[in-house]
């Protein structure tokens, strides 16, 4: 048999990093697995960095110019998606 983890879709890798492993003072490991919500909204943040990623190439692709509306955009998701990477494996 193979082990649970080798079952696993390849998408949860969001998942996995948003899971927090605690152990306690007598040895024992534990996972804390994140809300599902928080899930899906770190997924719809990454799907939207890439998006806007694309559409900025495709701006400079197409006009030749740079589009700081954007890239000021691209920056705040990234401090978002970074945001709640940092805070979940804090706590």
């Amino acid at each position: 048999m193979q082990p649970a983890e080798a079952t696993e879709p390849l998408t949860d890798w969001v998942k996995r990093a948003l899971t927090r492993k605690t152990s306690s003072k007598r040895g024992l490991k534990e996972e804390i697995e994140p809300d599902e919500r928080l899930v899906l909204g770190t997924k719809v943040v990454i799907a939207l960095i890439f998006s806007l990623t694309a559409l900025e190439v495709a701006h400079l692709a197409f006009l030749g110019t740079w589009s700081s509306e954007v890239f000021a955009a691209i920056t705040g998701l990234t401090g978002t998606a970074t945001g709640i990477l940092i805070s979940q494996k804090s706590r």
